[in-house]
């Protein structure tokens, strides 16, 4: 999946457009109620990941469970968050290297992660 097809999926499946808050091609993904992100697309040299080479790729940074994110990097397409907490987030290759569907599932996992806590208030007699 490649940042096109994957900000279609999320168009589909969020109802949520890329937010470009610097003049470049990173991009964030955010949720429409709060502004919160659930993921960020960023095009990083291959060197600045841990990689040989400079040449710009591109990752997704999700949100995720620890100790999930712990054993996906052992496997290939994932790597350290870039630019982000390590512990809590994931950069994903945007490159066809990991797993669409799994990729899909990470999306979903971080979505659900960043959604803010919905309460249930009272409505009043008045329905104010």
């Amino acid at each position: 999946m490649d940042r096109e097809e994957l900000f279609s999926w999320c168009r589909q499946q969020y109802g949520t457009e890329p937010d470009y808050p610097w003049a470049d091609r990173n991009a964030v993904l955010r949720h429409r109620d709060t502004g919160k992100w659930y993921g960020a697309v960023l095009e990083v040299r291959r060197d600045r990941l841990g990689m040989q080479g400079e040449e710009l790729v591109d990752v997704l940074n999700v949100k995720g469970d620890p100790v999930l994110i712990g054993s996906l990097r052992m496997q290939p397409g994932f790597l350290p968050a870039y630019h982000m907490n390590k512990e809590n987030w994931i950069s994903i290759l945007l490159d066809g290297t990991a797993p669409e569907e799994q990729m899909k599932n990470l999306i979903e996992m971080s979505y659900q992660m960043t959604d803010k806590k919905r309460k249930n208030k009272p409505v009043s007699a008045q329905g104010e």
